[in-house]
């Protein structure tokens, strides 16, 4: 199965498919799909990587420094950084394609909860292989990237003096397994970067309308993380929507403060997305999903009715507490609304837009929408 669940729900969410769009049969269109794919990985998809690539080195030189002088000056200077380099990551994780795919680069960067005891038991691990991510065996998915990296920074402790009395302690390998996390996510970004720039040209003229090509790939992609990654993991696990609530799940549990920070950075990389606009600007666009339905919908219905979904999502957001931990435990309505608003955009990009292109859905859906 192409696409991976944090959690495998056995229970299904039905939702309404009244969105009052006009019926539209897909159409075998003249659209120059190859701008668009020029446009998206040229001036989004590469620069993202680039961005995150260099955001985690600048990390990686405030660990060095923090490993020679543990002071809590330092510590305060690499979560800073740690936090400029997951908010890049937001921008980066719907691209879980070609060599993503290949070295399961998601999973090895943000699967939350963190497994704590599996991190406990790879410190003391002489044979340690980060690689390891596979369904089949206990696998360190759960005990690297950023959620490990919250939980090193902010939750070894009870309090930052303790946290930072823990790095200084001998017996136990705290520093060390921050240096081997942190090694693992720029090496895997860097072979992820280099492996789509040699690659460019062969990736952007992967324009044809079938399951395998590279751009009808991308749209999945997109929608399975916005989705998945977005809509479910970030907001649906933790209000339970399916099940019961879950605070601990959230997105950067330990540092309590993030996870709002984090999801409005994620929305919005999805609407730069749609929408073409080139990476580091805010209105500079080319052609793009938008685009493309656009094109096929010359009403620009669809694509009005998404942005718009976009911009109520993120209000929603906005409404809820820094801490979504915080915000399950004390007023858990919000986030189930917040689910909602974001569930609409859900079903115009996953019944519309797909239908509207002509592309098939290409992953298994457990939760029934």
């Amino acid at each position: 199965m192409k696409k991976y669940f944090l959690i495998i729900f056995i229970l299904f969410f039905s939702c309404s498919e009244d969105n009052n769009l006009p019926e539209i049969d897909p159409v075998d269109d003249s659209y120059n799909r190859f701008i668009m794919m020029e446009n998206l990985t040229e001036n989004i998809i590469i620069p993202s990587l680039e961005n995150l690539d260099s955001k985690l080195k600048t990390f990686n030189t405030s660990l060095s420094l923090f490993n020679s002088d543990t002071s809590m000056d330092n510590l305060s200077v690499l979560r800073s950084d740690f936090l400029v380099a997951y908010k890049a990551w937001q921008y980066v994780e719907m691209f879980n394609i070609g060599k993503a795919e290949e070295i399961y680069y998601n999973l090895k960067s943000n699967v939350y909860p963190v497994n704590v005891a599996r991190v406990i038991a790879n410190m003391n691990n002489p044979s340690l292989d980060l690689d390891d991510c596979s369904d089949t065996r206990p696998n360190n998915c759960s005990a690297q990237g950023f959620p490990t990296l919250d939980y090193l920074l902010y939750g070894i402790g009870d309090n930052d003096d303790s946290i930072l009395l823990e790095f200084k302690n001998d017996s136990v390998n705290y520093k060390e397994y921050l240096n081997t996390v942190t090694q693992k996510l720029i090496s895997n970004t860097s072979i992820v970067l280099d492996d789509l720039k040699a690659n460019k040209n062969n990736f952007i003229s992967s324009t044809d309308n079938t399951m395998t090509s590279n751009l009808n790939m991308l749209v999945n992609d997109f929608v399975y993380y916005y989705e998945k990654g977005l809509r479910t993991n970030k907001i649906g696990i933790p209000a339970g929507v399916w099940t019961f609530k879950i605070p601990e799940n959230v997105e950067s549990f330990y540092a309590q403060d993030l996870s709002k920070e984090l999801a409005l950075e994620a929305l919005s990389a999805c609407k730069k997305f749609f929408m073409g606009t080139k990476f580091g600007t805010e209105s500079d666009h080319g052609e793009s999903f938008k685009n493309y339905i656009d094109y096929l919908d010359t009403e620009n219905t669809l694509s009005s009715l998404i942005i718009d979904s976009f911009d109520n999502s993120k209000s929603e957001i906005n409404g809820l507490s820094a801490s979504f931990s915080n915000q399950v435990n004390n007023d858990n309505i919000k986030m189930l609304e917040t689910f909602d608003a974001l569930q609409v955009t859900v079903r115009y990009l996953k019944s519309d837009m797909l239908s509207l292109m002509g592309v098939d859905v290409d992953y298994v859906d457990a939760d029934g929408d």
